[in-house]
């Protein structure tokens, strides 16, 4: 009997139109809920999902590009098996899992690498995985997404991330805009990740943190005697960076010097190293950001306007944490999910008020904030519930005023949030008490019926 093939050869045709770098990165994106990872030929781990987080307890930070453990291990021999392994975990223990393995050939046919797929097989041992507590700590909240390492569920966040996709697609350089810590380098990171550029370097440089001899050093190189202390040639960013991409943090603070020579980088493709007599060839893609208005710093006379347009090429912005509040509690259980895996301390639930001051905090620093805030509860807190107490001290200055709280319908002294706040809040609560609306209701001081009325209104 014939056998009926996967895809017919008008499917082949209509996958040959994508990119297999990019077809492959967004069939993993879907992944997450199973533990997947992926190898090369050196056996050196190049994607690591939070499901392989959840089941290891290994950080994917703290393997990608190392070398995996001999249980991970894919070989040729092992070409689509099923094998039946123990896996140690960070807390010591095993667990035994089924190992599916797809192993991925090159053009030529030779062991390229492979990406390997793990399903628990002993219940007890699942259970283990999960913290005693509602599940909804390590679920990904409803409509949210994880592009690239750009966590978030607000509409404002998916125009950026329709734009980062299509910016990669093309040569384009783009400046990134936003506040400190609102995660401009992890744009940069997501445009070269999805762009033809992918397998070259990214390499980052903070034009602020340098004079403008170094900057000028690192970035363009310099000859051996250039200056004193030059002993020897030295290679810079954009030389390092040939045939990827260039992530110029802060480009606003960049010299008026240092601007005609990166003008010079852009428009003739070449450089010349400091105290060098010879150009050098760069084929690099840059992505440059800043806090700061550009044409603000051309009228004041601080950049060049021509590099001002050779920069801003395809312009994305990054709304402040305090325009996308709907994002504020997804992130502050993404990260206690984080540090939950380090077995250190696990927070289970977040004391109401502490939530209520979180939630209605401005938030200046943004991401990078929160993340820090995070740390701070579980550096000085103990226990399972992260109580105000254990918030910085700037949080537990600010008492809840009487437009604060959200509060229940016989307290008719206080104003309530905003409708966008309130929202925030309703949906955390249930995420929090794992859908039960009774404890949901509890938390926010709502009876259930108010309770049931706000989500009907809200459409939650």
């Amino acid at each position: 009997m014939k056998q009926t093939a996967l895809f017919s050869e008008n499917n082949f045709n209509w996958l040959a139109q994508f990119d297999s770098a990019t077809l492959l990165a967004k069939m993993l994106e879907l992944c997450d809920s199973a533990a997947v990872y992926s190898v090369n030929k050196d056996q050196e781990i190049l994607y690591w999902n939070r499901g392989m987080e959840k089941l290891s307890g290994l950080r994917r930070e703290d393997v990608v590009g190392k070398s995996c453990r001999q249980e991970y291990v894919m070989t040729e021999a092992s070409s689509n098996q099923e094998q039946l392994i123990k896996i140690g975990r960070t807390d010591g223990s095993k667990i035994e899992v089924k190992k599916v393995i797809q192993v991925l050939p090159d053009k030529e046919g030779a062991f390229a690498g492979g990406i390997g797929w793990l399903r628990i097989l002993s219940e007890p041992a699942a259970n283990d995985l999960l913290p005693k507590v509602s599940v909804e700590i390590n679920k990904p909240a409803m409509g949210s997404r994880n592009f690239h390492g750009l966590l978030s569920r607000a509409p404002a966040m998916r125009d950026v991330f329709q734009i980062i996709e299509n910016a990669a697609e093309t040569e384009a350089n783009v400046l990134v805009r936003g506040e400190s810590g609102a995660g401009k380098e992890l744009v940069a990171k997501a445009i070269h990740t999805l762009s033809a550029r992918h397998n070259a370097p990214f390499l980052a440089i903070n034009c602020a943190a340098l004079s403008a001899n170094l900057l000028e050093s690192e970035l363009f190189g310099h000859v051996r005697g250039a200056f004193t202390g030059a002993v020897k040639d030295h290679k810079g960013l954009f030389q390092r960076a040939q045939g990827g991409t260039l992530f110029l943090d802060e480009v606003a603070e960049l010299p008026l010097e240092l601007q005609a020579k990166l003008l010079r980088v852009i428009q003739e493709r070449n450089y010349i190293p400091v105290g060098g007599d010879r150009s050098i060839d760069a084929d690099v893609r840059i992505v440059a950001a800043t806090h700061r208005s550009l044409r603000e710093e051309v009228k004041s006379g601080h950049f060049r306007e021509d590099l001002m347009y050779r920069l801003r090429v395809v312009p994305i912005f990054i709304p402040p944490l305090r325009e996308r509040r709907e994002d504020i509690g997804l992130l502050i259980w993404h990260f206690i999910s984080r540090h939950n895996a380090e077995n250190f301390r696990k927070i289970e639930k977040i004391e109401p008020q502490a939530m209520r001051i979180l939630l209605d905090y401005p938030w200046p620093g943004n991401i990078r904030e929160l993340h820090n805030v995070v740390e701070y509860a579980f550096a000085v807190g103990r226990g399972p519930t992260l109580r105000l107490s254990e918030l910085p001290p700037e949080f537990r200055e600010t008492r809840p005023t009487a437009d604060q709280p959200l509060q229940s319908t016989s307290s008719r002294q206080a104003s309530p949030l905003s409708t966008e706040q309130e929202t925030a809040a309703i949906r955390l609560a249930l995420e929090q008490s794992n859908g039960k609306v009774t404890s949901a209701a509890s938390s926010l001081g709502m009876s259930r019926a108010t309770f049931w009325r706000k989500r009907k209104l809200y459409g939650i």
